[in-house]
C-alpha cells in the first residue's frame, strides 16, 4: 500500500536536486558554488514558495559551519595558533572595533537612534566565516599570507560574538538581571573541559575504536567529538563553531588526524551547501521589493566602509597593499552571526521586525556580492601593479624523504611517482602563483627561496634522503646545486636540465642524475609516430634506443670538444636501417661514464701542462 512521502523527505530531495543543478553551473561560469547555493535558496523559497521553513533549515544547517571549523582546527597546530596570536588579538580586534565604530556612525547618520546604530553597526562589522573560508578554499588561498590573516580576523570575530550578546540587553528595555561573573566562569570551565578532554581522553578513545577495525564506529566517534565539543560550548553560552575548532586544534597532531578529516569532510560539504541554501530561503522578498533601492545603496556603502577599515587595519599591522586589498575584499560582506545578533536585538525590543528583516536582507545581499568584490580587488591589484608577495612559513613542515625545490611541470609529474609509492615530498617554490595553483590540488607546498641555506634547513634538508631541483632558470639551478653540494655533500642531488647547454653544465657538477625536460617525451612521441607508420613496437623501441645512445655519445663529445662536436651523431636525413644493438647502459650509468671521462680529460690536461 503506497503512502505519502513525508514532507521532510520531499524537501530534502528538492534541496539536493537544486544543489546538484546549480553548483556545477555557477562553478562553470566562474561565479562559485556558494553563489549557486544562495540562488537555489532564493528561487525555491521567496520566488517559487516551494519551501517556506527556511529559518528552521538554517538552524540545522549551521552545523556546516561547525564541521568547517573542526576541519580548519585539524590543520592548525597549537604552536601555529600561538604564532598567530598577534593577528588574532591585534588585527582581529582592530578590524572589529574600526568597522564597528565606522558602521555605527554610518547607521546613526541614517537613523538618528544611537541604540539601533550601535547594534546594527557592530552586527554588520562581523563577516561570514563560512562564506570567506569556503571561497578561499575553492580558490586555493587558505594558506596564503592574506588567507591566514583573514582566518585570524574571523577567529577573533567568533570569540567576540560572546561579549556582544552578553551586553546586548543593555541597549534594550528588558534588562532584569544584574551583571554576574557566572557566565564568564561557565565559559572558562567549558573551554577547560574541551582542552583537557582533547589532550588526555580523545587520543586513547580513538585508539581503542581504531583497533576494533569498525569503520562505522570511527565515523560515529568523529561525529561525537564534533557534536560533543560544539554542544558543550553552546550550553556554556559560547559559539558552537568555537567548540569544534578547539577540538580540531587539540587533535591537529594526532595520528588519527587524517582519518577524522576524511570522515567529517562529506558531512561538512553537504551541510555547508545547505547552510547557504537556507540563507537564500530566509530572504524576505517583501522587504526587498519595497525598499530594494535603499538596501542596495546601503549594502554598497556599508561594504565600501568596511573594506576601507579592514584595509587600514591590515596596513597598520604591517601587511602590504596586496594582502590588505585581498583581505578587505574577502571580509567586506556581513556574516551569519549578524542573524544571531539581530534576532536577539529584536527579542530585546531594540530592533523592530521591519528593521530586522531589512538588516538580514543587507547581510544576504552582501554575501551575494562578495565574489564580485573579490574579482574587483584582483583587477585593482593588476591596475596598481601590486606584486604578489608571500611570507616564508615552515611551521607545518614535517619529515619527508624527498625535498623538491621548484614545482615546475617536470617536478609536478615526478612527484606523482613518489606519492604513488607512498613517499612523502616537501616542495618549496618562490612563485606565489605556483603556490596558489598547487594548493588548490592539495599539494603540501611552501613558499621559500631554495638558494638560501636557512630556507633549506627550515624545509628539512638535514633529514631528507634526496634533493630534487626542478627550477626553471639554469643559473638558479646551478647556484642551488653549488650550495647544497658545499653544505650537504652527502645528500644526493637529482636535477632537471633546461636544455642541452644546461645539461653540459650539470655534467661538471656533483649531480647523481639529471635529465632534460623535453628529451624523453620527444622520444616517446617519435616512438608512437614510428608505430603509426607501421613499425612494430619492438622495432620502434630499438630505433629509439639507438637515437638515445647516439645522443648520449654526442653529449660526451660536446662536453670534451665543444658544443659543435659530434654532429655525425645527428640524423639529418633518412638512413638505411641496420641491425641495432640495444645499449647496455642506462642514464645513470652514462652519468657515471661522463664523470670518468671528465676525470680522464682533467688528468690529460694536467699532464700536458
Amino acid at each position: 500500500m503506497a503512502t505519502a512521502t513525508p514532507e521532510l523527505y520531499s524537501q530534502a530531495v528538492i534541496l539536493l536536486g537544486g544543489a546538484v543543478v546549480a553548483a556545477p553551473i555557477f562553478k562553470r561560469i566562474g561565479l562559485g558554488t556558494v553563489l549557486g547555493y544562495l540562488a537555489v535558496g532564493v528561487l525555491l523559497g521567496p520566488i517559487l514558495g516551494v519551501i517556506n521553513n527556511g529559518e528552521d533549515i538554517l538552524h540545522f544547517a549551521e552545523l556546516g559551519i561547525v564541521f568547517l571549523l573542526f576541519i580548519v582546527g585539524l590543520e592548525m597546530k597549537p604552536s601555529r595558533l600561538w604564532s598567530m596570536r598577534r593577528d588574532i588579538l591585534g588585527l582581529g580586534a582592530s578590524q572589529v572595533f574600526l568597522c564597528g565604530i565606522a558602521l555605527t556612525l554610518f547607521a546613526w547618520f541614517i537613523t538618528g537612534n544611537w541604540n539601533l546604530a550601535i547594534v546594527a553597526g557592530f552586527g554588520l562589522a562581523l563577516s561570514s566565516t563560512a562564506f570567506a573560508l569556503q571561497l578561499m578554499e575553492s580558490r586555493g588561498e587558505t594558506n596564503t599570507p592574506y588567507g591566514r590573516k583573514t582566518f585570524s580576523i574571523l577567529l577573533f570575530q567568533d570569540l567576540v560574538i560572546i561579549p556582544m550578546l552578553a551586553v546586548l540587553p543593555l541597549f534594550g528595555y528588558t534588562l532584569e538581571e544584574s551583571t554576574s561573573w557566572a557566565p564568564f566562569f561557565t565559559a572558562m570551565g567549558a573551554i577547560a573541559i574541551v582542552v583537557l578532554a582533547g589532550r588526555y581522553l580523545l587520543n586513547p578513545l580513538l585508539g581503542i575504536i581504531a583497533r576494533t577495525g569498525a569503520q562505522e564506529a570511527m565515523i560515529a566517534t568523529a561525529l561525537l567529538v564534533v557534536f560533543g565539543s560544539a554542544m558543550l560550548m553552546q550550553q556554556a553560552g559560547l559559539s558552537m563553531a568555537l567548540g569544534s575548532f578547539l577540538a580540531g586544534v587539540l587533535l591537529a597532531e594526532s595520528s588519527y588526524k587524517h582519518e577524522l578529516e576524511a570522515n567529517i569532510e562529506p558531512f561538512r560539504g553537504i551541510l555547508l551547501g545547505l547552510f547557504f541554501i537556507a540563507v537564500g530561503l530566509s530572504l524576505d522578498t517583501s522587504v526587498l521589493r519595497e525598499q530594494w533601492l535603499a538596501i542596495v545603496a546601503l549594502v554598497i556603502g556599508a561594504m565600501l566602509t568596511k573594506a576601507l577599515m579592514i584595509f587600514s587595519a591590515c596596513r597598520l599591522f604591517g601587511s602590504d597593499n596586496n594582502e590588505s586589498i585581498r583581505t578587505a575584499a574577502m571580509l567586506s560582506q556581513h556574516g551569519e552571526f549578524g542573524f544571531v545578533i539581530f534576532a536577539a536585538a529584536s527579542q530585546n525590543f531594540i530592533l523592530g521586525s521591519n528593521t530586522t528583516s531589512f538588516l538580514i536582507a543587507m547581510v544576504i545581499l552582501s554575501m551575494a556580492l562578495t565574489p564580485l568584490a573579490v574579482w574587483l580587488a584582483g583587477r585593482l591589484i593588476e591596475f596598481l601593479n601590486v606584486e604578489e608577495s608571500m611570507e616564508e612559513d615552515f611551521d607545518d613542515v614535517s619529515y619527508s624523504p624527498v625535498l623538491m625545490i621548484g614545482f615546475s611541470r617536470i617536478g609536478q609529474v615526478a612527484s606523482q611517482a613518489l606519492l604513488a609509492a607512498g613517499e612523502d615530498v616537501t616542495v618549496i617554490d618562490n612563485n606565489p602563483n605556483v603556490i596558489k595553483q598547487a594548493s588548490k590540488f592539495g599539494f603540501r607546498i611552501f613558499f621559500g627561496d631554495g638558494g638560501r641555506k636557512d630556507v633549506l634547513v627550515s624545509a628539512g634538508i638535514k633529514d631528507c634522503k634526496i634533493v630534487c631541483i626542478c627550477t626553471h632558470i639554469p643559473e638558479v639551478t646551478n647556484r642551488i646545486i653549488d650550495l647544497i653540494s658545499s653544505e650537504y655533500p652527502d645528500t644526493p642531488i637529482y636535477a632537471r636540465a633546461l636544455d642541452r647547454p644546461h645539461t653540459l653544465q650539470l655534467m661538471d657538477k656533483p649531480v647523481k642524475f639529471h635529465t632534460r625536460e623535453t628529451f624523453e617525451s620527444a622520444l616517446l612521441l617519435g616512438n608512437q609516430m614510428l608505430q603509426g607508420l607501421g613499425r612494430t613496437p619492438e622495432e620502434a623501441e630499438d630505433i629509439i634506443e639507438d637515437v638515445r645512445k647516439l645522443d648520449n655519445e654526442r653529449l660526451l663529445l660536446q662536453y670534451r670538444e665543444g658544443i659543435y662536436a659530434g654532429s655525425d651523431k645527428l640524423h639529418t636525413k633518412p638512413v638505411q636501417p641496420e641491425p641495432l644493438v640495444k645499449p647496455t647502459h642506462d642514464a645513470e650509468a652514462l652519468d657515471e661514464r661522463s664523470r670518468e671521462m671528465v676525470a680522464e680529460a682533467n688528468r690529460e690536461q694536467e699532464a700536458t701542462s
